[in-house]
């Protein structure tokens, strides 16, 4: 780490590159009518389609003070998002949530809304409309009932009472009570009921929540999931052997129950939510499980999915440290699990946190993968855990857990690898550079064979196929008009090294451990790039010294990179805060170190294909000046010059600008 220099981006809207200009139109948020669907896409009112880069707050960061709303309203939009998730706002370590305040103030309850925390998320949300950011709401994440909400087994009911809210009629009513108060609640500062306010473009209806890997084994809750099993078998003129019900290790007729109740109860909380007037789409769950989950939520309006890439071993706090790029089945499959081809699909939780030094590989690898299959939108989990206050290091969401401190960090906001790259990203899947696949393959599920509803991404090899054409889960009794239809089994060859897609725009070669992005207006590189030789793209060549980088080129006009008179460069691979110490491997964090955040240079010869003769090539510090120009040569309609090998007076960067 000897050449390795601080860039730390600021945690205010003082940013490096502002690309807001880029999206002005859009603004304010609903300003094309509510969100729809129209089949497999969302669209606006107008026709026009909704997609969404964006991101989540996490717990008391839904509630900041006026001013901090304000700011990070500019900061996003600066950034490119237009969606913001809504979660753990009614978490029980929130501070403030959306119960309650002041923790000082005891309170017995969850059924009422403290009037501090909804004034504040009322504000942060006009804050968003006005700069073109959407919200997505949830509605039951980490709520802790509590006795005086009227429930069963309080003391043994976790957070959110998983899974007994799909089922427990008490349970039930207090999630159509939150409902009701949400959705009918005038904002003062919209001056919209949310209801009402196309601004809120989606809402889920419960967060990571199953009856499959979460048991039903609580009582008295378990016995009544037992009578209502039996009235169910005798109505389907079934057997039910004799003595209790062991629901936590399901047969075929004990799940085809429990996806029975899982989608019985979305029906029941969507007709709720129409009923009190939500309008906007609809989710159940959000996560990639087993396919009984996935048939579960086959009467929602769209699915959704969360998943992340070297997520900390729980057992003894470390994290795995294989790269993705490397990887024949990755998170793309994972994710396309809970993907049907009949309905939209949104990614509202993404993330390879840090320590995973190869996390700048994630970013672009999503937003390309996603537009190519059509998904409607992406949040990272999350943008920060703490609010308002300044911060000059990377960190957030470590946890202490059966007394094993694990230190992994999802906060996103300020970490070079990850945030850095989000401009391209917002700009490459919000503009549809990435075009759609021109193929669509549905993976039949054979019901045949019995427990079909068991199979995980990970006895679907098919799944592999995302990052090839659009692809799609096509479950026992459903129908498809996908141009091909294959079987699970039916996965990428390991031994080819590579996957292009049907645009020819994607390729990822996990043999050589490089992917590659080629589209007119955005063009990059990620992975295992330096020394790899001559890395040829449509009017663009880079030789790459430094090991492991993500190098991304996009037009800031309408025109394609070869035309435009502006162009941003951003380069950017392993970065650390100052005095992080890990593990031989990587795997733990032994120190979290402290700021400024350091990046490894990355150091690459450029030859760009431009119609535009007099670009020059300015570096942009990290407070967004543009402090010098680079060295270029320009001859026969190509422009040459070097990145990362500035002189040691000249600040480091990620980012350049490419102008007239």
């Amino acid at each position: 780490m000897d050449n390795w220099r601080p860039f730390t981006i600021s945690w205010d809207d003082n940013v490096p590159i502002d690309i807001a200009f880029v999206f002005e139109k859009e603004k304010p948020a609903g300003k094309h009518g509510f969100v729809t669907v129209d089949g497999d896409r969302l669209v606006y009112e107008d026709g026009t389609e909704a997609r969404f880069w964006g991101t989540c707050f996490n717990s008391g960061a839904n509630f900041p003070p006026p001013e901090y709303s304000e700011m990070v309203a500019r900061r996003l939009a600066k950034y490119g998002l237009n969606m913001m998730r809504t979660h753990q706002m009614d978490s029980e370590w929130a501070t403030p949530s959306i119960f309650q305040a002041n923790r000082a103030k005891p309170k017995d309850n969850t059924r009422t809304f403290d009037p501090l925390s909804t004034d504040r998320l009322d504000y942060l949300i006009y804050c968003l409309k006005q700069e073109g950011i959407y919200t997505y709401l949830d509605l039951l994440t980490y709520r802790q009932f509590r006795h005086g909400d009227g429930v069963d087994a309080v003391a043994g009911l976790g957070q959110a009472a998983k899974p007994y809210t799909y089922f427990d009629p008490r349970l039930i009513e207090l999630q159509k009570e939150f409902a009701r108060d949400l959705w009918t609640h005038n904002n003062p500062y919209t001056g919209l009921a949310y209801k009402d306010d196309p601004a809120i473009a989606l809402v889920e209806i419960k967060n990571e929540s199953d009856l499959f890997t979460q048991k039903v084994v609580l009582e008295p809750y378990r016995s009544r999931f037992e009578a209502m099993y039996r009235a169910w078998a005798e109505e389907k003129g079934l057997s039910v052997p004799d003595g209790d019900v062991d629901f936590a290790e399901p047969d075929d007729q004990t799940a085809a129950f429990m996806i029975q109740v899982m989608q019985d109860f979305n029906t029941d909380m969507i007709e709720y939510l129409r009923d009190i007037g939500v309008r906007i789409p609809i989710a159940g769950t959000n996560w990639s499980r087993n396919l009984g989950v996935t048939a579960g939520q086959l009467t929602t309006d769209f699915m959704d999915s969360h998943c992340y890439w070297n997520f900390p071993l729980w057992e003894v706090g470390t994290t795995q440290t294989k790269p993705m790029v490397e990887a024949v089945h990755n998170n793309m499959a994972v994710l396309s699990q809970n993907r049907l081809l009949d309905r939209p699909f949104f990614v509202s939780e993404w993330d390879h946190a840090w320590p995973d030094e190869w996390r700048a590989e994630s970013t672009l690898a999503y937003a390309a993968v996603g537009a190519l299959q059509g998904w409607s939108g992406f949040t990272i989990h999350t943008y920060r855990y703490s609010t308002w206050e300044p911060e000059g290091r990377l960190g957030g969401g470590g946890s202490t857990i059966n007394g094993i401190t694990y230190r992994f960090h999802f906060d996103a906001y300020n970490d070079p690898a990850k945030f850095g790259l989000f401009l391209h990203a917002a700009l490459l899947f919000r503009r549809a550079d990435v075009s759609a696949s021109t193929d669509s393959v549905a993976i039949a599920i054979p019901e045949d064979g019995g427990s079909w509803w068991r199979m995980g991404h990970a006895d679907i090899p098919a799944l592999e196929l995302a990052e090839k054409q659009r692809v799609g889960i096509l479950l026992p009794g459903e129908a498809s008009d996908a141009s091909r239809v294959v079987q699970p089994a039916e996965g990428l060859d390991p031994d080819a090294g590579e996957v292009v897609s049907d645009t020819g725009e994607l390729r990822r070669s996990w043999s050589q451990r490089i992917g590659i992005i080629d589209t007119p207006r955005t063009k990059a590189v990620y992975g295992f790039v330096g020394g790899a030789g001559t890395l040829a793209l449509d009017g663009l060549e880079l030789d790459v010294d430094t090991d492991f980088a993500t190098i991304a080129f996009s037009s800031l006009t309408d025109d394609p990179i070869e035309d435009t008179e502006s162009i941003l460069l951003t380069a950017v691979g392993r970065c650390e805060n100052s005095g992080a110490e890990f593990d031989e491997e990587h795997r733990a964090q032994v120190e979290i170190g402290h700021g400024p955040i350091l990046i490894e240079p990355i150091e690459a010869e450029v030859r760009l294909r431009t119609s535009q003769a007099n670009l020059d090539v300015w570096v942009i510090s990290e407070k967004g000046e543009a402090v010098t120009p680079l060295p270029t040569e320009y001859e026969d309609g190509v422009l040459k010059f070097r990145i990362g090998a500035q002189p040691k007076w000249n600040p480091s960067t990620i980012h350049y600008l490419i102008i007239l």
